[in-house]
């Protein structure tokens, strides 16, 4: 098989999916342009290069250089579903969010955008704990650095691809390699911790599946590492949980005080009175807001 043609539930916007993915220059899991996302995936034992085109209701998953069975076309269309959250409705959040002076302007501006997130349990963990107390532009070269040392590639036509390093492969390791990459000695623990616990077996996105959003956020509360922001960002970004809220967000209260113009960020109580009026879409919320701190690049 070539290519796929994916249903998309509206609304839906693939041109700022895709302002979304090329926000930063030193992102190495994809390749965007202004029209089509290209990502190296893990299918099984095979690295597959996929191509998203966007089209009017449609996405064309397209596969340029293989030969592609019926069992890993599920398994692609599965993980690009959960990549775009493309399996929410998103009516009820712009009902509630018209109505709201912080929100409507927002998904006015940039209707159609999905909470593009990790389908990999242990790349949303890794990189939650690489971005906590740093600067987002920091957190980037630190993953580069550790996808380009422990990740698999594919280079086709000239271009290499990347996958996230496997937690079977960071398992292996000791904390004082990672520091090569200026991980702080804690995170790299954190994070070898973490590839250990999935590979042993005692933490699985799909065992935590089966569980309720406060029962997954205590079992990520319990990792050593893993505190309120990360465990919410998890629950958003991984397990597409459109109400976790990661309150002390910094990039939320600059977001809220740009939206607002005011003078001073927002305590956390303010925020969480934002957050009451948003309940159920608390995490569309914030990453609306997030989405304003940045322009069409």
């Amino acid at each position: 098989m070539n290519d796929l043609l994916l249903d998309v539930p509206q609304p839906f916007d693939f041109h700022e999916c895709l302002v979304f993915l090329r926000r930063s220059e030193q992102e190495v899991l994809h390749v965007t342009t202004d029209k089509v996302v290209q990502k190296l995936m893990r299918i099984g034992e095979r690295l597959i290069l996929v191509e998203l085109q966007g089209e009017q209701d449609h996405i064309r998953i397209l596969f340029p250089v293989d030969d592609v069975s019926d069992t890993e076309t599920e398994s692609i269309e599965r993980e690009v579903r959960d990549w775009l959250d493309l399996d929410c409705d998103l009516t009820p959040f712009e009902a509630m969010g018209a109505e709201d002076e912080l929100l409507a302007p927002l998904i006015e501006a940039h209707r159609g955008l999905r909470m593009i997130g990790f389908p990999n349990l242990f790349e949303a963990l890794t990189w939650a704990i690489i971005g906590q107390q740093i600067t987002l532009s920091f957190a980037y070269t630190i993953k580069r650095r550790f996808v380009e040392r422990y990740g698999e590639r594919r280079v086709v036509e000239g271009r290499t691809y990347w996958t996230f390093p496997r937690a079977e492969r960071i398992a292996l390791l000791e904390p004082e390699v990672l520091r090569e990459l200026q991980f702080s000695r804690r995170k790299a623990e954190y994070v070898i911790d973490i590839a250990r616990e999935i590979t042993g077996g005692t933490l699985s996105k799909s065992a935590l599946q089966s569980q309720s959003s406060s029962d997954i956020r205590q079992r990520l509360l319990s990792i050593r590492g893993v505190g309120a922001w990360t465990a919410d960002y998890v629950l958003m970004k991984c397990f597409q949980d459109a109400s976790a809220f990661p309150v002390a967000d910094v990039g939320l209260h600059q977001a809220i005080q740009h939206q607002l113009g005011t003078p001073k960020k927002p305590t956390i109580e303010e925020v969480k009175r934002y957050g009451e009026r948003w309940q159920g879409w608390e995490g569309y919320a914030t990453f609306y807001l997030w989405r304003s701190l940045y322009g069409d690049v």
